[in-house]
């Protein structure tokens, strides 16, 4: 369990590293943040989010950190710990909340000083709106947590790890295989996306909010899209992504054809075991 006395450095102070940072603080906890933006600082204090925070990154203030959490996207992420490593203090405990893995752990832990820890997490929240100004605690508060540990991380880590998903609220905390994880994700999270963002590119928009329903809005909700964000995300993912893409066109050719050449059976097959396999995840879910 991750001990009260134990000080947080959010690095990366947007929607989730302010949402991290709020539940931390409401959990009792001191957090500090390090972001590119002054205003965003601004806010954070102002509003309660953090006890100090600064868009320099020096070694008297990052050598106070217990424990660390990376909320940058990846790329950016890897450059901050080759550049700022020196500056961790020994034996802190560094983690993320990034959507790839295999990508990103590994790399940390090769890169890695041998007297500070990384364990890869990813918290399964968000909104589709960006900025600490947007940021709640609130969205974590049920949500699902995964951490990816690897052989190289200690039972401690692995425990604190966890321990922050109990904290923030998460209703379920899993683990998995950097590898495992990507895979999943590269299904539930990205294909969804790539899915919403096609639906979105097939036709002009200009008078569609005019006739639409929910089914419509349900399936597109997330095609409001950070692009600099989730294209790193998918070419990171790439080789788990183009399987799950390649599943999902043979499914959509498979109602294709079905529609082409009037197989009501073959339509009806699929519909079935869709809603069986929908009525068993709402299940799950309650």
């Amino acid at each position: 369990m991750l001990d009260k006395n134990k000080k947080i450095l959010i690095v990366g102070l947007g929607l989730i590293g302010g949402s991290y940072a709020q539940g931390f603080r409401r959990a009792g906890f001191y957090v500090g943040a390090i972001t590119r933006s002054q205003e965003s600082i601004d806010y954070a204090l102002e509003n309660g989010l953090i006890e100090s925070g600064t868009t320099r990154v020096t070694k008297d203030y990052v050598s106070q950190f217990d424990l660390i959490i990376f909320s940058l996207y990846p790329k950016t992420m890897l450059a901050w710990i080759e550049e700022h490593q020196h500056n961790i203090k020994s034996g802190a405990l560094l983690t993320d909340v990034t959507g790839v893995k295999c990508s990103v752990v590994y790399e940390i832990q090769k890169m890695l000083r041998k007297d500070i820890e990384f364990i890869g997490a990813h918290p399964m929240a968000g909104r589709e709106v960006y900025g600490v100004k947007n940021a709640s605690a609130d969205i974590l508060v049920g949500a699902n947590y995964i951490v990816t540990p690897t052989p190289a991380n200690s039972p401690e880590a692995i425990g604190i790890c966890e321990s922050i998903g109990k904290i923030l609220g998460f209703a379920k905390i899993s683990r998995l295989t950097p590898e495992k994880h990507d895979k999943i994700i590269g299904f539930l999270s990205q294909l969804t996306h790539c899915i919403a963002i096609t639906l979105m590119n097939c036709h002009e928009t200009e008078h569609l909010a005019e006739y639409t329903g929910d089914s419509f809005r349900d399936l597109t909700r997330i095609a409001r899209i950070n692009d600099s964000m989730w294209s790193e995300l998918f070419l990171m993912n790439k080789d788990a992504l183009l399987g799950e893409m390649n599943l999902f066109i043979g499914q959509f050719e498979k109602i294709r054809d079905a529609v082409q050449n009037g197989d009501e059976e073959v339509l009806r097959q699929m519909m079935r075991k869709s809603t069986e396999r929908r009525i068993c995840f709402d299940k799950k879910s309650e």
